[in-house]
C-alpha cells in the first residue's frame, strides 16, 4: 500500500492566479476534487486528505512520477504540505510532525496518533511518547486502561488491520453555494461571485467528463428587502460545453438585463435610500449617452401633426418640468383653425362609412412617418397592402397658411388594413375648393401615422 497525505496550510485559502480552480469556497473539498484525477480513493481525515495510490502508480509511470505530478501541478489552494507512508495514519503522522519525511513509524511522536490524543497526559507520565513505546506495552493492559479504540488505531497504523474510509465521490448534479462578502445592489455585481462558482463547475465537468447544457444561477438577497428576496437566471446552451469562458460571457450578457428588485427597509428615515431626482437622472443619462441622445418634448402651437412638437436636448431638467406644467395646463392655443367636416361619406369606402370625428376626440397615432407616404388609388379608394376601410373621420385640419408653401388643408381618417392594422391617413383638400371630389378632381391620399 502507498498513501499520500495532503493538507492546506492555514493561510493558504486562495490559489495562485491562473489556477483552474481559483478562489474556491471550501479549500479542502476543492483539493479533494482535484485529487480525484489521480486516484478514486480519496478521503478526508481530521482536516487532511489521504490518497491511496497503489493502483494508480503504473498508469502514471511509477510512484516517483505520480508523486511528481501531485507535488508540481497547480492546485485549488496556494500552499499544501505533503507526506507519504505505508499506511494513511503514518502519512498523516509525518504530515503533522517536525520529524524527517522518512522517520520510522516507531520513532513518530505519540501526539501524531489521533486516537491517543485523550490519553497523552497519562502516557507521558509513564514515559510513553513514541509509537514504538506504546506498541511495546502489554496489549491487555492497554485495552483495560485506555480502551480498545487506541489499540485498533495502532494496529491500523502498522498495517495489521485494514483501513476503511468513506471515499470522496463527486455528486451526480453540481450544486455549490457562496456567501458574498459585500452587499450587492445590481445584477452584474453578482458575476464576481458567480465566476468563482463557475471555476468549481469547471473542475467538476473535467472530472465527470461532461459538458453543460443548462445551468441555473440563484441568489438570495437580504431578508430586509421590501420585495422579493430571491431570484434565478437560467442559461441553456445549444450543445454540451465545458468552455467556462463562454459560459461566463453568456452569464454576463444575461445578468446585464436583470434588475434586482427592492431596497433594504429601515425604521430610521435617514437610512431610507431614495432614488435620483429628475434632473439628476437626466444629467447622468446625458453624460453617459451624450446630450443629443437624451431629448425632451416641447409642444408647438401648430395643428399640423409633423409640426405639433419638437425635441431638444434635455440639458435643463427644471425647464423640462416647467414646460410640461405649462403645456398641460388649462388654456388653449390661439391662431389655429381646427374644424370638423359634416361629411361622413367618402368616395371609394367599401363598407361601414366612417363617422364624423370631432376635433377634441381626434385620435393621434403612436408613430408618425418622417415623410407622409402617398397611397395608390383604385376607384378613388386608398390602398396600402390591400384596400383600406375607413373607421372614423374626417378630422379636418387647416393650418400653416402663414408659411409660404406649407399650407395644410387635410381631412384625417382612421383606417383599418387587414395586414397592417390601424393606420392614420389623410386626404388632401384642394386650395380654394370645398371638396376635391365634388369638383371632379381626385384628391391625393397619404399615410402619415401607424398605431402600435
Amino acid at each position: 500500500m502507498h498513501w499520500i497525505a495532503l493538507q492546506p496550510l492555514p493561510d493558504a485559502s486562495t490559489a495562485p492566479t491562473g489556477s483552474p480552480t481559483e478562489v474556491l469556497s471550501d479549500p479542502l473539498v476543492a483539493l479533494g476534487w482535484w485529487a480525484l484525477q489521480y486516484t478514486p480513493k480519496v478521503a478526508q481525515v481530521e482536516g487532511a486528505l489521504v490518497l491511496e495510490v497503489s493502483a494508480s502508480e503504473r498508469l502514471w509511470g511509477g510512484a516517483a512520477a505520480l508523486c511528481r505530478h501531485i507535488y508540481t501541478q497547480k492546485k485549488p489552494v496556494a500552499q499544501v504540505q505533503y507526506a507519504r507512508g505505508a499506511t494513511s495514519l503514518i502519512a498523516i503522522a509525518r504530515l503533522g510532525s517536525a520529524a524527517k519525511p522518512r522517520t520510522p513509524p516507531d520513532d513518530l511522536p505519540l501526539h501524531t496518533l489521533l486516537a491517543a490524543g485523550p490519553h497523552l497526559g497519562t502516557l507521558e507520565k509513564i514515559g510513553c511518547t513514541q509509537w514504538g513505546q506504546l506498541r511495546a506495552l502489554p496489549r491487555g493492559g492497554v485495552v483495560r486502561r485506555f480502551g480498545a479504540p487506541l489499540l485498533d488505531a495502532l494496529d491500523r497504523a502498522y498495517g495489521l488491520k485494514p483501513e476503511v474510509y468513506p471515499w470522496l465521490v463527486l455528486p451526480e448534479v453540481f450544486e455549490a453555494q457562496l456567501e458574498l462578502s459585500a452587499q450587492v445592489e445590481t445584477a452584474p455585481a453578482l458575476l464576481f461571485g458567480a465566476s468563482r462558482l463557475l471555476k468549481q463547475l469547471q473542475l467538476w465537468l473535467q472530472l465527470r467528463h461532461r459538458g453543460v447544457l443548462a445551468l441555473a444561477l440563484q441568489w438570495t438577497m437580504d431578508a430586509r428587502r421590501n420585495t422579493a428576496t430571491q431570484g434565478e437566471l437560467l442559461l441553456r446552451t445549444a450543445e454540451p460545453t465545458g468552455d467556462i469562458d463562454h459560459l461566463q460571457r453568456l452569464l454576463a450578457e444575461n445578468l446585464a438585463r436583470v434588475t434586482l428588485p427592492g431596497q433594504s427597509e429601515s425604521l430610521l428615515p435617514d437610512e431610507q435610500i431614495k432614488g435620483d431626482s429628475l434632473h439628476q437622472m437626466l444629467e447622468r443619462l446625458s453624460a453617459r449617452l451624450g446630450a443629443p441622445d437624451v431629448l425632451q418634448y416641447q409642444a408647438q402651437a401648430d395643428h399640423r401633426p409633423e409640426h405639433m412638437q419638437c425635441w431638444s436636448p434635455a440639458l435643463n431638467a427644471m425647464q423640462l418640468v416647467a414646460s410640461c406644467v405649462v403645456n398641460t395646463g388649462a388654456g388653449s392655443l390661439k391662431g389655429i383653425k381646427n374644424t370638423s367636416s359634416p361629411h361622413s361619406a367618402t368616395p371609394g369606402a367599401r363598407s361601414n362609412p366612417a363617422q364624423p370625428m370631432p376635433s377634441e376626440a381626434a385620435l393621434h397615432p403612436t408613430w408618425l412617418l418622417p415623410t407622409p407616404l402617398k397611397l395608390a388609388l383604385r376607384d378613388q379608394q386608398p390602398l396600402y397592402h390591400g384596400p383600406l376601410t375607413l373607421v372614423a373621420g374626417p378630422h379636418r385640419v387647416e393650418s400653416g397658411w402663414w408659411v409660404q408653401g406649407e399650407c395644410a388643408l387635410r381631412d384625417y381618417f382612421l383606417a383599418r388594413s387587414e395586414h397592417m392594422g390601424l393606420l392614420w391617413i389623410y386626404r388632401d383638400r384642394l386650395m380654394g375648393q370645398g371638396e376635391g371630389a365634388e369638383a371632379g378632381v381626385a384628391a391625393d391620399w397619404y399615410l402619415q401615422g401607424v398605431f402600435a
